[in-house]
């Protein structure tokens, strides 16, 4: 089997301040002589315990990125260590919450920055980017109507899709529906991350009440399969990213993970890193894990990511485009 390092990958569930190096992060905050040392362990990794910590320390790494400047570095930075694993195209979620706090005039210059990153590491890797607006769950419906705001007035080429991240223990999905209905109209598509902590309901209520055709994550369905076998016939995607299940315990174990039983069934599944450096992990290491753990081969991951083009949110020159990138691997 080729190593798994060389195989042209789709990614679809990247988190780009979660994608932060830690060195990267250290470094922008010597430079504005702010202290977050207390985020940071003893070998330089991200210190978290649980979920809500992990959120805190997320949110306090982004406390660092303060200009257009600063995006512009961390896009560079995340694509190019996505690029050397193998990363063909990759869609970032992307908070106007840390990019100026939602507001339009200020999110386009943040926004700018990035798509001028995308360019140059297009250019450069080959690396192919497209951006999904998220509103943050835990920050409430209002705050998420901004977001929304600044999706749909920059909605485009770049700006192709809308979400909804953050704790999902907080509101129910259908308290977000204004903002969804407003990046719908815009013509952006859907996604929402669910049935990572709030069980296979919190997947039915985010695939209903939303309109969403992928779920981030939804791994948590396989708890009820009259739901899974909804999903296999509806052809909703999962955004799967089992080693961040895994690290933080949503799962025990690589082999307790339901990513080959939801495939089995017949979901599509897809894989991602979510917010690799907090979960040490690469999509080579995804890929390797998934090999190792399932016996998956060079076929079933051509499958995989078949299954992530074609759930892509991009426009069809592209999607052309990168299905050449993953054709080179077959041939």
């Amino acid at each position: 089997m080729t190593a798994t390092r060389d195989i042209p990958k789709v990614e679809l569930h990247l988190h780009l301040e979660g994608a932060a190096p830690p060195a990267f992060i250290a470094g922008l905050a010597q430079e504005k002589s702010v202290d977050l040392s207390g985020i940071f362990d003893d070998a330089g990794h991200y210190r978290y315990t649980d979920f809500n910590d992990f959120l805190r320390i997320y949110e306090a790494a982004c406390t660092v990125l303060t200009g257009p400047q600063e995006f512009y570095r961390l896009t560079r930075a995340v694509l190019e260590q996505s690029a050397a694993h193998g990363v063909v195209y990759s869609e970032t979620f992307l908070s106007p919450d840390f990019c100026g706090n939602c507001d339009p005039a200020a999110w386009a210059e943040y926004l700018a920055a990035i798509r001028e990153a995308a360019e140059d590491a297009e250019r450069a890797d080959g690396i192919v980017l497209r951006g999904i607006i998220t509103c943050i769950r835990h920050f409430g419906p209002e705050q998420a109507k901004r977001a929304a705001l600044c999706a749909q007035e920059t909605a485009g080429e770049f700006i192709t899709g809308f979400g909804i991240a953050g704790d999902e223990m907080a509101g129910k999905p259908r308290d977000f529906r204004y903002s969804f209905d407003l990046a719908r109209e815009a013509g952006l598509r859907l996604t929402a991350h669910a049935g990572e902590w709030g069980g296979a309901v919190s997947v039915r209520d985010a695939w209903r009440d939303l309109g969403v055709e992928r779920i981030g994550h939804g791994v948590q369905a396989i708890d009820d399969l009259a739901l899974v076998d909804e999903l296999a016939e509806a052809g909703v995607v999962l955004e799967c990213c089992p080693g961040s299940n895994v690290v933080l315990g949503v799962y025990p174990r690589w082999d307790a993970h339901p990513i080959e039983k939801l495939r089995a069934r017949g979901v599509k599944v897809t894989v991602s890193t979510d917010d690799p450096p907090f979960f040490h992990t690469t999509m080579s290491a995804e890929y390797d894990r998934l090999a190792e753990t399932f016996g998956w081969d060079a076929d079933v991951f051509a499958e995989i990511n078949r299954t992530a083009l074609d759930a892509a949110f991009c426009d069809a020159d592209t999607r052309a485009r990168v299905a050449k990138r993953l054709e080179s691997q077959d041939t």
